[in-house]
C-alpha cells in the first residue's frame, strides 16, 4: 500500500475509505458493513466519516465494521461548523466517540468553516488534544485564503490534512491550494474522487479505460493516486467495489496517458473558487 506522511511523520495509506451517505438504510447494512471489512482487510485503513453523515449513523456504522479491528484503523471524524467551539466541541466529540464505540479519533476535522473564529476552534482542537481525545486535528472546504486566516491564529498552523473535493473534473484546487499545502507538507485528502460515480459515465474516459484495461474508477483513482500529497477516500458500499477501487493500485499511467487525461480534463489556467459538494 502506498503510504502519505502527516506533518508529525505519521505515515497513513494513499488509499482509504469515505463513508458519506452510508449507515442510513437498514437493508445495505450487512453489504456496507462487509464491504468496511473487505477494506480494511486490503489495507485500506484509513477510514472517513463525520457527524453530519446520516446524523450519526455512519459513525455507528463505522463503529460496528471496526469492532476488535480499532488497532489497524486509522480513523477520521468531522466536526460541524457550529460544533466547533471551545464549548460545544467536547460535547460532539464524545457522541462521535460514542458512536464509533472508540476512546480516541486519529484524526478530527473541521467540516467547513462557519461562523465561530478560528482561534476559538483551534482551542478547542488543542484542548481535546490535551484530554487524549484526539491525536490531530485539520480541516475540510478550507480554501487558501481560509488557510492564511487559520495560521494567523495561535496554534493554528498545527493541522494535519485539508480535505477538498478533488478529481479529474474538479481540478481547480491545482492553481494554488494544491502547491500552498505541498510548501507546507501538508497532504490533501480528496473527496468524491469519482464525482459521485458522476466520471465513470463520461464516454471517454470509459474508451481510454478499455484501452488500459482497467475500469474508468481505477483510471480516475489511479490519476489521483499519483498526484504528490493526496490522500484519497472514495466510498464503495460493496466488496467488489471496494476490490476494483483496490486495484488503482496497481495501475501505472504513463506519460502519454497523463497527457491525454490532461486534454479530456484540462487542467486550470487560472484561480477557481473552490468548489464543494
Amino acid at each position: 500500500m502506498k503510504s502519505i506522511a502527516l506533518p508529525d511523520g505519521t505515515q497513513v495509506p494513499a488509499l482509504g475509505m469515505g463513508t458519506w451517505m452510508m449507515g442510513e438504510t437498514r437493508a445495505r447494512r450487512a453489504t456496507e458493513l462487509a464491504a468496511l471489512q473487505r477494506g480494511i482487510e486490503l489495507g485500506m485503513t484509513l477510514i472517513d466519516t463525520a457527524e453530519m453523515y446520516g446524523d450519526g449513523a455512519s459513525e455507528e456504522l463505522v463503529g460496528e465494521a471496526i469492532r476488535g479491528r480499532r488497532e489497524q484503523v486509522f480513523l477520521v471524524s468531522k466536526v460541524y461548523p457550529f460544533n466547533a467551539g471551545r464549548r460545544t466541541m467536547p460535547a460532539a466529540c464524545e457522541r462521535s466517540l460514542k458512536r464509533l464505540g472508540v476512546d480516541c479519533l486519529d484524526l478530527y476535522l473541521l467540516h467547513w468553516r462557519g461562523d465561530i473564529p478560528f482561534d476559538d476552534t483551534v482551542e478547542a482542537f488543542e484542548r481535546l488534544q490535551a484530554a487524549g481525545k484526539i491525536r490531530r486535528w485539520g480541516i475540510s472546504n478550507l480554501d487558501v485564503q481560509d488557510m492564511q486566516e487559520l495560521c494567523a491564529v495561535p496554534g493554528g498552523d498545527g493541522f494535519a490534512v485539508d480535505q477538498v473535493l478533488y478529481n479529474l473534473s474538479r481540478r481547480g484546487i491545482e492553481w494554488d491550494l494544491q502547491p500552498w499545502c505541498a510548501a507546507r507538507n501538508v497532504p490533501l485528502m480528496a473527496y468524491s474522487p469519482l464525482e459521485q460515480a458522476r466520471l465513470l459515465a463520461q464516454p471517454k474516459l470509459v474508451e481510454l479505460a478499455r484501452s488500459l484495461q482497467a475500469t474508468p474508477a481505477q483510471v480516475a483513482l489511479a490519476w489521483l493516486l499519483q498526484q504528490p500529497g493526496v490522500i484519497v477516500i472514495p466510498k464503495a458500499s460493496d466488496v467488489r467495489r471496494v476490490e476494483e477501487n483496490f486495484g488503482a493500485l496497481r495501475l501505472a499511467l504513463d506519460a502519454a496517458t497523463l497527457v491525454e487525461l490532461d486534454r479530456l480534463f484540462p487542467p486550470p489556467r487560472g484561480p477557481r473558487p473552490l468548489e464543494m459538494l
